[in-house]
């Protein structure tokens, strides 16, 4: 079988696999991957990034669920004897076992279907992460790298945001992609912060603020927070608490969090989402 022709996108995988060499190579000089540095990429595909990565990096691992994928993997890359492939699910795959001689350069054409709740996964082992660099759905960078007041931002970027520098690269056509998807893409770098701009006290709590108050985002925040806390309180922090959701900064959205924090109110125990 020919690992050119033989294997089909699956739907089931979201999988769209990047073929442009121009693309290709623009990706790779974006990420300048050195020798030295511990890279992973998530699913590989059929290995048109990997090929790039591993002139460079000999030592890549990457995590592919699609098993179907790792025997063309296997033949196509046989003269790296330390590629090494982890068939996993990366959406519960444990990247801090990777992190064993220094933090992690991650890479990944990620599919679509499953992106957001990735890039929640792997924002929580964002210790063990030097950078990210990601081909996502155009409008999914956009939510990332969004600020208050833009109609794309919510929960997905104020959490990146929380734990990373956000930086959008270039936007790539579907043509680019087989078979092409039904919308346009872009490279977005994330750098996890050496020291959170916006620590919060009790981390689970400032999600939960950040998934309620966005539950109900063409509401105001005394009717979208109104089962965690009151218009009073809301005032006595400096908010307004008839501003929608998508006005207030991180730095806000801290603040309610931690005034909970304080009072015993944890991400667990009030939640209505």
């Amino acid at each position: 079988m020919s690992h050119k022709a033989g294997h089909q996108a699956r739907k089931r995988f979201g999988q769209n696999f990047l073929h442009d060499p121009g693309v290709i190579e623009r990706i790779v000089r974006a990420i300048h991957p050195k020798p030295a540095d511990q890279m992973v990429e998530i699913g590989p595909g059929l290995g048109a990034l990997t090929e790039e990565l591993l002139a460079v990096n000999p030592r890549l691992q990457v995590v592919e669920l699609d098993r179907d994928l790792i025997p063309i993997l296997r033949t196509k890359f046989f003269n790296y004897p330390e590629f090494r492939i982890h068939e996993a699910d990366a959406l519960k795959f444990d990247f801090s076992q990777l992190a064993v001689e220094g933090p992690l350069r991650i890479v990944g054409n990620l599919p679509y279907n499953i992106s957001t709740p990735l890039i929640f996964h792997l924002l929580e082992q964002s210790g063990v992460v030097l950078d990210m660099h990601f081909m996502l759905q155009k409008e999914v960078v956009q939510r990332l790298a969004a600020g208050p007041g833009d109609n794309h931002y919510g929960r997905l970027g104020i959490m990146a945001q929380y734990f990373c520098r956000v930086q959008p690269l270039f936007e790539v056509g579907p043509g680019a992609f087989r078979p092409a998807p039904k919308v346009d893409s872009a490279i977005v770098r994330l750098v996890p912060h050496e020291q959170l701009p916006h620590p919060a006290k009790d981390l689970s709590a400032l999600q939960n603020v950040v998934r309620t108050a966005f539950n109900a985002r063409r509401k105001t925040l005394r009717k979208s927070l109104g089962t965690l806390i009151s218009a009073a309180q809301l005032q006595g922090l400096g908010i307004n608490d008839s501003l929608r959701p998508e006005n207030l900064s991180l730095a806000e959205f801290v603040a309610i969090a931690d005034f909970l924090a304080e009072r015993g109110v944890s991400g667990t125990e009030v939640s209505n989402g």
